[in-house]
């Protein structure tokens, strides 16, 4: 079952279009992390799922039904989100905006604050006020706020912005255990790729306003074969060797100092055995798995250089 689905979805700003016929599908329970660099549409996109802005052309579907201006009350209802930089009263503390936002849904749970408090570890500054917050105890609020009023439904824009490693490794774990244990669907944009490559179920690639990639990360590692990578201060003649003595064809010269060899016909030890007969400089050689940031930077290139041969 798909709790979203978005047809040719498109936003035109001034003429321009942010946001191009991008049809995206959500199943329940996964986590999807949406990846684009900065300004390819991601928000903008979050923002329509949240009926913060209206599409300029194609359809939104949430659990089942069409979004609409009539049926989007009962919809968001359902639905825990955090877009850009999450705003709150200042002068409030992080328990009193937390009563205001519940008051606001007509969600009357007296124990789900101090609950949701302690899952994103701020249960010991309750009673500090949101003015005194650091950027990433903000991001810890803007979460538990999305997840106090326990949505079947999270959109989360760049949630774990502002975190160390160590709050990011806390709330990475949080949104795994809400997908595993409260069967919470998560749409979730981020520009730290690592992150995503733990934690998403699927992927959606998007760049300059198009989605150019949907795939599961199962489809991914599936697709992307281990290689060796060799790093060697001769690199000319580590290729030649490579290739003329070795009978390699598949391999590819990342800089001045990496060769990538993706042949499996040849073991890592009889690479190795015959660089050093030839007298070839080794620094490394290690096996290694294409990671998601290398797949994500590889489709936009790709879509890039596309966009300029179609504009020549």
């Amino acid at each position: 079952m798909h709790i979203i689905r978005t047809h040719n979805v498109t936003k035109c700003f001034q003429g321009k279009e942010v946001v191009s016929n991008v049809n995206i599908n959500v199943k329940k329970g996964e986590i999807y992390g949406l990846l684009g660099p900065n300004g390819s549409g991601k928000t903008t996109l979050m923002k329509m799922l949240t009926n913060l802005i209206k599409p300029t052309a194609g359809e939104i579907e949430i659990f089942g039904q069409r979004l609409t201006p009539s049926s989007s009350f009962a919809v968001l209802g359902r639905i825990g989100s955090m877009i850009e930089f999450p705003i709150f009263y200042e002068k409030f503390t992080a328990k009193e905006n937390l009563e205001l936002h519940c008051e606001y849904m007509g969600y009357h749970n007296k124990k789900a604050i101090n609950e949701v408090l302690e899952m994103v570890h701020l249960i010991n500054i309750v009673n500090k006020p949101v003015e005194n917050f650091s950027l990433g105890m903000k991001q810890r609020l803007g979460i538990a706020r999305a997840i106090i009023t326990r949505p079947e439904l999270l959109i989360l824009d760049e949630p774990i912005n502002g975190l160390d490693p160590v709050g990011i490794r806390e709330i990475r774990n949080l949104f795994k255990l809400l997908a595993k244990e409260y069967n919470i669907t998560m749409i979730i944009s981020s520009h730290i790729l690592a992150e995503m490559e733990q934690m998403a179920d699927t992927v959606g690639v998007i760049n300059k306003g198009k989605l150019i990639e949907e795939v599961s990360m199962e489809a991914m590692r599936e697709r992307n074969a281990e290689y060796i990578e060799l790093i060697t201060p001769d690199i000319t003649s580590a290729c030649f060797v490579l290739e003329h003595r070795l009978y390699l064809q598949n391999f590819k010269v990342v800089d001045q100092k990496i060769i990538r060899i993706f042949d499996q016909n040849v073991s890592q030890k009889e690479i190795s055995k015959t660089l050093i007969l030839n007298d070839i400089e080794m620094e490394s050689m290690s096996k290694k798995v294409t990671s998601l940031e290398e797949y994500f930077m590889g489709l936009v290139e790709k879509e890039n250089q596309n966009q300029v041969v179609k504009h020549e």
